[in-house]
């Protein structure tokens, strides 16, 4: 691999959420912001959605490892669970074991207000919220009725895609969906964030060089990627991986970026030449038309 050619100590543009690699970019502090308010408010259903490939993964890893001893926090990265392998995977995620003749609604019950005297705020943290059934969602509704006279014994934080948006706006899901007190939209990023998310994954993967991409180049990654950290990695990553093959150490050649962009299913397609350089061209008609008209007047003049 091209470790390191590139003097590398880790691959920087790989597709698992590290949470070595966040970096302060503002839709991803905001939505950190939010998440923490929220929680500190105890109030009800906290929801995150955006496109795939935005980061939630990573936000939902990176609000894990920030949560301090108050909270008992359940996780459920995948959860396209019936109602009833939610239960269990919520008793599971608390340490419950099943007990004949007592239901999991009711053991649930007693261990979140056991909980609650400890001192201990729950939080059930769902990835991929879109995913789960209708059935499962009400039975999320359901846990959030579970509450002492000042605050809710557990708290629900939904990641998902857009498609959890269109499914908790029909009119059945409207119960749950007043009770979302904080909601966050996640943003795909501009180009400069674009800029600084890649020079900040090579310099934490141990680059320490002269820079790999020109702007132009950036300007391209962030075209093709439409500010998708996701589609970024990829493209950087076979850029370089082009390069090492390549042989090339210095700064990346402009067909490296192209072609990675090419090879790139998900990548837009970059602006053919005459467009990208349409200032240009509509520059140099103007000159000429100016040196036209000049050069025709003064033939004229010439002639009288």
């Amino acid at each position: 691999m091209y470790l390191y050619h590139f003097g590398l100590r880790e691959l920087p543009f790989s597709l698992t959420p590290n949470t070595q690699f966040f970096l302060q970019l503002a839709p991803h502090v905001e939505a950190l912001q939010v998440l923490h308010t929220a929680l500190a408010a105890g109030e009800g259903f906290i929801k995150v959605c955006g496109e795939v490939g935005t980061g939630k993964t990573l936000l939902c890893r990176k609000l894990l490892n920030e949560l301090g001893s108050n909270y008992q926090v359940a996780y459920l990265p995948n959860p396209c669970l019936k109602a009833d392998e939610l239960r269990r995977s919520v008793a599971s995620e608390l340490g419950i074991k099943p007990r004949d003749g007592v239901s999991l609604t009711e053991l649930i019950s007693q261990k979140l207000l056991e909980l609650a005297q400890q001192g201990k705020q729950v939080v059930l943290i769902l990835d991929e919220a879109q995913a789960l059934p209708d059935e499962s969602l009400e039975a999320l509704r359901l846990f959030t009725n579970l509450e002492t006279e000042r605050s809710k014994l557990m708290q629900v934080v939904l990641f998902g895609q857009p498609e959890l948006d269109r499914r908790l706006a029909q009119a059945q899901f409207r119960q749950l969906r007043q009770r979302i007190t904080f909601s966050y939209q996640l943003r795909k990023l501009t180009l400069e964030e674009s800029c600084c998310y890649i020079e900040h994954r090579l310099q934490v993967a141990g680059y320490q060089g002269n820079g790999l991409f020109s702007w132009q180049q950036f300007a391209w990654l962030h075209k093709a990627s439409g500010g998708v950290p996701r589609i970024l990695n990829v493209l950087c990553h076979k850029t370089l991986m082009l390069a090492y093959g390549a042989g090339q150490t210095g700064a990346i050649a402009n067909e490296m970026v192209k072609a990675a962009v090419a090879d790139t299913e998900s990548a837009l397609a970059l602006p053919s030449w005459w467009r990208e350089n349409l200032l240009l061209l509509a520059s140099l008609t103007l000159l000429a038309l100016t040196g036209l008209g000049w050069w025709l007047s003064f033939y004229m003049e010439a002639g009288q």
